[in-house]
């Protein structure tokens, strides 16, 4: 690897800038925004940046050899200082805004075309760590029945007409019955108040339903690729549902061996579908 094509990570919070970074041979940069808090693994950053900042923040990246980009973990949308800004990137706010008015998919395509226009180029947590995105197959000793199979057709209906409005990644199905979806709080908040409620299956006896996730339909494949891990399942199990079934080669499974063992032990069911 030349120095010019050295890869820096773009981490948030979550497991995956950490599994990016074992994954790799060479040691990557890693660069976070200012006062975001990185899981063990990852390491202390060598940059940070604010947003308002970015274009000098580009400069450091280039400065220290950087060629490719990967943007890994979550991101709060911060609160912008506008006495920060330096006029570069102040000449960007336009651009930005006018994309954040479209949805969090057309921001984060600005995003990448702004890196891109700046002379990086921005690959995907996939093809850094393909071994993250499963393809189609039961993973878990549980299969899937009937029931859950119709769950699933159901769900991925839902979340390709939710995706292509831009609200979320994911929605819960129990015998063809909606009964939440992912909206800008995420997966965990949307199992979270899903376990809070009464059960709502029409049959108690029935299919205990699933969760679905699926990139949405056109997305930039590069970034926020949706993600379940460990954590995932265990709050599936305690909002009372039967497993999760997934876009196969859409979706990052983190920490696979503990997620297969953990769906097992749980008797849950994990698709790739």
């Amino acid at each position: 690897m030349s120095v010019a094509d050295r890869l820096a990570i773009i981490a948030g919070a979550g497991r995956l800038p950490a599994l990016l970074r074992a994954a790799l041979d060479a040691p990557p940069l890693i660069a976070a925004p200012e006062g975001a808090e990185l899981t063990d693994g990852v390491g202390p950053p060598d940059l940070t940046f604010r947003v308002e900042r970015l274009m000098p923040f580009l400069d450091a990246l280039h400065e220290h050899g950087v060629g490719r980009i990967v943007f890994a973990g979550a991101v709060q949308r911060p609160r912008l200082d506008p006495a920060a800004f330096d006029p570069r990137t102040a000449a960007m706010v336009p651009r930005l805004l006018a994309a954040m008015q479209s949805g969090d998919d057309a921001t984060l395509r600005e995003v990448i075309a702004i890196f891109e226009d700046e002379g990086f180029a921005v690959v995907g947590a996939a093809d850094v760590a393909s071994d993250l995105v499963p393809d189609a197959g039961v993973l878990s000793a549980r299969r899937p029945d009937a029931g859950d199979t119709a769950d699933a057709a159901r769900a991925a209906e839902i979340v390709a007409a939710l995706g292509a409005v831009d609200v979320g990644q994911g929605a819960v199905v129990a015998q063809g019955l909606c009964l939440a979806v992912e909206a800008l709080p995420g997966t965990d908040a949307m199992l979270a108040g899903l376990a809070a409620l009464p059960p709502m299956r029409p049959d108690p006896a029935g299919a205990r339903g699933l969760l679905y996730k699926a990139a949405k339909p056109g997305q930039d494949r590069r970034i926020d690729l949706p993600a379940l891990g460990p954590h995932t399942l265990r709050a599936v199990a305690a909002a009372g549902l039967g497993g999760i079934a997934f876009e196969a080669g859409g979706v990052m499974l983190l920490d696979r061996t503990e997620a297969v063992r953990i769906a097992d032990e749980l008797d849950l069911l994990l698709w790739a579908r």
